[in-house]
This record gives structure tokens, sequence and C-alpha cells, in this order.
């Protein structure tokens, strides 16, 4: 029953990777990689909003001061992103870039930030594609854990592992959906404004008090905040193997296409912002006011928002094609457990799917599901790839001195010095409000990478085989294999443990742990009836205790034996056929097997017994 409900959700196995990989052309791939980048509009200008109105004072008027910059900033990345996919074509992002122009320390760096960076994408954009549906249907507000928990898993944890090509069905129309209702409200807002149909932009909105130094910060913080419109820029650059050919040239186009589109619709939604002085609420998205305001509360406002929820929902899969991928390279490379870096049924990175939804299901319920708190760990990650990458980037243009290469050197120098800059002030005016986390976040991942890397080298230089050494098959003639079997009471599970341990011991020896003495004589009657040839060693137990006895046992045999020797502990154990008998028996074999497997010289061999009930 359990296969046939798996094979329901993820499809049948696919034995080739021509199924799942089919190369996307460019009005596909835009809709599938710039969903996370093109939705960021929907809480990007707000959080601008929500810093400059919450104030206490008189800063609305300062809007602008923090999206020019932001404007600017995109067309600085955009421009150095198409060179790294020029660069880059095999994918991989700042991570690759880094290892091969920069060095281990870069690299991990930038594969930590990485992973911070589309963790929180998958949880922002789930929250604010329920904060969407919450604007419309207010009933819905006291179930957004709920709601949040049930896309992720329900529909974006099964897409991703029924493979790419499945996920990519699912994606195309929604995008297109929410960038045409969103550009429709966006032209109809402004030709409301110049022809003096809408309200005429009250005084306040371009009010502002003298500049000084607190007003400063504020203007900072709300340019950090409004950087998360810019997250998702880098996943084009990531996934150039998925455009058809010629790859990077498709993949450049498709970035400048999505960038236009980005600027077009942050500009616009800012320029209706500040027309209609909208202010943040708690319970209603600004982009559901702008909306409501301009076209009314109608049957295509409805519509807006629903594909607006949708595209912030499907969002979140610019981070499964990216994320489980990049952890695969980071795995093959030895800083992650090399099971992330092995393809599924599907040919997906299932186990890299699956760790992502886990690690957001954490963020969602430890921050309950709040958008605004998620912000404020949004951006540094993101940023902090950035430089790595255009840092790299510096490098790869120096060392292959192409046609060019000192105006490419310098777009990507400039690009890392902005987008450094704009770390540090992400990381200054964000620290009290979340960035802590994530500037102590990174290190500790990093710290992981080398504790992982450092296990699999050590562990690659035990099993390797010295210079001139062979396999000996032969052991020495004197050599035992001493099979202990730990008895309870004596059972056919027993008895086909025995049979078994006939066949591979030279000795075997019946260990029963006794609570008292009386049941320990009616087991030794019992098992002499049984198989007289073996005897039983009884251990007295007074206190009950089964484990340590037994494990004391197995210490002195251990003792005893020869070095050639070999002790083998049987453990007899009853295979139910319904999950839920489990429950219904005690767990002393589990406990045994775990305890023994890691002593030295002990071979832990568990002989099931399989009940036909």
């Amino acid at each position: 029953m359990f296969s046939r409900i798996r094979r329901l959700l993820i499809g049948r196995p696919l034995k080739n990777e021509e199924a799942l990989y089919q190369r996307l052309p460019k009005w596909k791939a835009l809709a599938i990689f710039s969903s996370d980048a093109l939705s960021s509009v929907s809480y990007g200008p707000e959080q601008i909003a929500v810093v400059l109105a919450l104030s206490g004072m008189v800063t609305y008027g300062y809007y602008l001061y923090s999206l020019i910059p932001i404007v600017i900033l995109l067309a600085v990345v955009t421009i150095s992103y198409t060179q790294v996919a020029r660069a880059n074509p095999g994918g991989g992002g700042s991570y690759s870039v880094a290892r091969e122009n920069l060095g281990e320390g870069p690299a991990l760096v930038a594969g930590a930030a990485l992973f911070t960076d589309y963790v929180l994408t998958v949880a922002v954009s789930i929250t604010s594609g329920t904060a969407a549906l919450t604007s419309a249907f207010p009933f819905l507000g006291d179930y957004k854990i709920a709601l949040d928990l049930f896309v992720l898993f329900g529909v974006l944890t099964i897409i991703n592992l029924r493979g790419v090509s499945e996920s990519a069905k699912f994606f195309v129309l929604p995008t297109y959906l929410f960038v045409g209702s969103m550009l429709a409200i966006i032209l109809v807002g402004v030709v409301q404004a110049l022809t003096g149909t809408a309200p005429v932009v009250p005084e306040v909105s371009m009010q502002r008090q003298p500049m000084n130094m607190m007003i400063f910060f504020l203007i900072l913080r709300a340019f950090a905040n409004g950087c998360s419109s810019m997250t998702g820029l880098e996943a084009i650059a990531n996934g150039v193997p998925m455009f058809k050919e010629p790859a990077y040239e498709n993949a450049i186009h498709t970035t400048y296409y999505m960038s236009g589109l980005l600027a077009t619709m942050m500009v616009g939604i800012s320029f209706l912002v500040l027309h209609y002085h909208v202010m943040p609420n708690p319970d209603i998205t600004m982009l559901s006011q702008i909306a409501e305001m301009t076209v009314g509360r109608g049957y295509f406002y409805y519509f807006f928002q629903l594909a607006t929820m949708l595209i912030l929902f499907l969002a979140a899969n610019t981070a499964y094609n990216g994320l489980p991928p990049l952890m695969s390279i980071i795995a093959k490379d030895g800083y992650l457990p090399r099971y992330l870096g092995q393809r599924g049924e599907r040919l997906n990175f299932s186990n890299g799917i699956i760790l992502l939804s886990l690690a957001t299901a954490v963020l969602l319920i430890a921050f309950n599901g709040n958008t605004e708190h998620l912000i404020s760990l949004y951006a540094i990650g993101v940023f902090l790839s950035f430089t790595i990458a255009q840092s790299g980037m510096v490098v790869y243009w120096s060392r292959n001195k192409i046609q060019h290469w000192h105006w490419r050197a310098a777009i990507n120098a400039f690009g890392a010095v902005i987008t450094g800059i704009v770390v540090v002030i992400i990381a200054v005016t964000k620290f009290f409000y979340g960035a802590w986390i994530v500037l102590i976040f990174i290190p500790a991942t990093i710290y992981c990478f080398k504790k992982i890397n450092s296990h699999y080298t050590e562990m690659g230089k035990e099993l390797a085989l010295k210079p001139g050494e062979k396999f000996r098959y032969i052991s020495s003639p004197i050599a035992k294999n001493y099979v202990i079997l730990p008895i309870s009471y004596p059972t056919r599970s027993v008895i086909e443990a025995m049979r078994y341990a006939r066949k591979i011991g030279d000795e075997v020896i019946a260990v029963h742990i006794a609570a008292d003495e009386q049941n320990a004589e009616y087991v030794k009657k019992v098992w002499h009836i049984q198989d007289p040839e073996i005897g039983i060693v009884t251990i007295k137990s007074p206190y009950r205790m089964v484990i340590q006895p037994l494990l004391d046992f197995i210490k002195k045999v251990l003792v005893d034996k020869n070095p050639e020797d070999y002790v083998t502990v049987l453990i007899p154990e009853v295979q139910t056929n319904k999950w839920w008998h489990r429950l219904l028996h005690n767990q002393t074999g589990l406990i045994l097997r775990t305890l023994l497997i890691h002593k030295e010289n002990v071979i832990v061999v568990t002989v099931p017994f399989r009940l036909k009930m």
C-alpha cells in the first residue's frame, strides 16, 4: 500500500536523464527561474514603506532615496551575473565560481550563504503567498501556519519530487498571469493618476523631516529591507545547463528580460504606493490595498490576489531548482553528506529536496509564519554570494585574458564593491532585527562543512589500501568464530537463530539473563530438551537489568579470545506484518544492536523471524 501511495505522489522511476532534462526555451525558463525575483515586488516595496511609515517621524517622503539606489544596484548586479552565466555554463553559481577562482574558504562562505538564502526564499515566498490569500479572505487568517505547511509539503515538495520536467508544467502559466495582471494594475493606476481620475497625491506623502543621522540610518534600513526585491537574480546563472542551446546566450537574454520586468514593476508599484499614500497594515498587504484602490474589489481584484498568491507559492520553486543541485556539487566535493549528491528514482536530488523542505518547516514554525520577521534575516546571504561570485569573476577574467577582459573585470570589480557595501549596510542596519542570526549561522555552517570534509578525508585514509597491500583471504587455522546467542525464552525464533549459529560458528554460546532462580531453572530445563548439545550460560540479574549484564559477558569473551578470533552476536528478532504491531513489543534487540555495533571485533547479526499473522 505504501509503495502505491508513493508511486501516485512522485510517479514512476525514470531510466535515463533525457526523460528528466528537457532543455527549456527562453519563454519557459523565464517563468521557471524568474518567479522568485518577479514575485518579490509583492513584498519588496512594502518593506521600504514599513520602515519609513512606522518610524514615528515624517520620513515617508524619503521613499525614493531608498528605491532609486535599489534600481541602480539591480542594473549593476544584472550585468555582472550575465558575466557569470557566460563564464560558468556548467551552473553552480557563486559556489562554483569561488571554488575555481578563489579557493576553498570563499567557496564555503558562498555555499553557506546560498544555503541560507534558498531556505529563506522558500519561507518568505510561502508566508507572503499566504498573506496575499488572507488579505483577500480574512477569515483564513487563523490558519496561516497550517496553510504554509500544506503548501510546503503538500504542493512544492511533492511536485519537485516528481522531477524538473513535471514541475515545469505547473509554473509557467501562474508566472505569466501574475506579470500580466500586475502590469495591468500599474497601467490603470498610472493612467488614472495622469488623467486626474484617481485621488490627488496627499501632501504628507512628499513631506520629510530635515536630514540628520537618524533619518540617514532609517533610509539605509529601508534600503536594506527593499533589497529583498533582488533575491532570485542568481537563479538563471545557476541553471544555465537547463537552457536550450546556445545555453549561456539564452540564459543571458533571459536575465535581461527578467531584470527589465522586475525594474518596471518595482518602479510602477512604488509610484502607486506614493500616489495613494498607502500605509502598512498588518492584516492587509500594501499590494492588495493598491489593487483595491485601482480596480475596486471586484472579480479582477480577486483574480489578481490569487495570481499573486500562486506566484509567491511557486516562487519558492526557484530554491528547489537551485539548492539540491548545489548541495550535490558541494557533496561531491566532500563538504556535505554524500547521499545529497545521489539522484533518486526520478533522477532528481530527492534527498536535497526533502532536506530543504524540513529546514523551511523549522523556520516557518520558529517565526510563526511572520513575513516581516523572516525578511529581517533575508538579503544578507544573497548579497554575500553576489560579492563572492563577482570577486571570483575578476580573478577569472584576469587569469584567462580573453577579448575585452579589462572591461569585463572592471564591471565585476565594480559590482563586487557595490554589493560588498550593501552586505555591510544590511548587517549593520538589520543586526538587531535578525541579521545576527544569519551572521552566526553562516560560520556555523562553514564549520560543519569542514568537519564533514575532515571525516571523509580521515575515513578515506583508513580505508585505502597501502602500497603493495593485498587481500588476505586465509586466516590463521587456529582462529575461531564465537557465536553468542542471547535468549529470553526458547521460542521458534530462537531455534531459527540457533540453526544459523551452527552454520557459521565454531563455538555457540547461548546466554540467558535471569531475573529470578525459578525462571532460570525453567528456561534451562526447556533449553536442554530442545538442544542438549549446546549448553546455556545463565547470568543472574536480581535488579532485572538485561542489557548491561549481557554487555559485561561479551566483554569477558572479548578479553579471553585470541587476536585472530571473531565474536558474532546473533539477535533473534520477530518481524511483524503491520507497523503498529511493533509498538506492542519491546525494543531490546534494537538497543542491543545499537550498543554493540560500535564495539571493535564484534559482529552483530539480526536473524529475522517473520510472523504470518
